[in-house]
């Protein structure tokens, strides 16, 4: 058992769907997220009344899954990735999981 984390922005989370259903991972959970590129943007937009919106929209998912479908789920987003017009590629990490009930 691992544990996956992906994130997207927003404009591919249906992407992101059908990787997962081509993957055959069928349990995980979504999150809306803000993503940043860098720290200073951040900081100078965090103000109490900030006057337009900082960050990007984007999802964050995450699934316990068999390392198989961690490998298939690696490949389609490698060749999803390859066609993108975009330097907003749909990223992608496991985290070995060492107990669980």
């Amino acid at each position: 058992m691992k544990l996956l984390i992906v994130t997207a922005v927003e404009a591919f989370e249906s992407d992101v769907l059908k990787l997962f259903r081509q993957a055959e991972i069928e349990s995980f959970s979504e999150s809306n997220i803000a993503g940043f590129k860098n720290a200073t943007s951040f900081m100078m937009n965090s103000s109490w009344f900030p006057s337009e919106k900082s960050g990007a929209d984007s999802s964050m998912f995450f699934s316990f899954t068999e390392e198989e479908k961690i490998d298939a789920f690696f490949e389609v987003v490698t060749e999803f990735n390859k066609h993108l017009e975009t330097d907003n590629p749909i990223r992608a990490v496991v985290v070995p999981i060492e107990r669980y009930l």
